[in-house]
């Protein structure tokens, strides 16, 4: 099993955009192959900084979700509205408790 982070900070003006795409997508990554869990965090204290959790069978099963068309299409929506570069992080679970 693998977490995956994605760190992105949006223009002030785009955070409502954003939320949009999501909202319209979220369901069809949460039923994607191989996604056990999804989730959407926003900063506390800066509304602009979000970061998507998703959890994986595999590293394939992401793999898989980012050559797919709803990932590009998705991806195509999202990143025109940035203010600083993404970041991402894969990470595998040594142990949960």
């Amino acid at each position: 099993m693998i977490v995956r982070f994605v760190k992105m900070e949006f223009r002030e003006n785009e955070i409502d955009s954003f939320k949009e795409i999501f909202n319209s997508s979220c369901e069809k990554i949460r039923n994607f192959e191989g996604v056990q869990s999804l989730e959407l965090l926003q900063g506390k204290d800066n509304k602009s900084i979000v970061f998507t959790r998703s959890v994986w069978d595999n590293p394939e099963s992401l793999e898989n979700y980012r050559h797919s068309e709803l990932f590009k299409s998705t991806w195509g929506k999202t990143k025109v509205l940035f203010k600083e570069k993404p970041e991402a992080w894969t990470l595998e679970v040594e142990k949960s408790l």
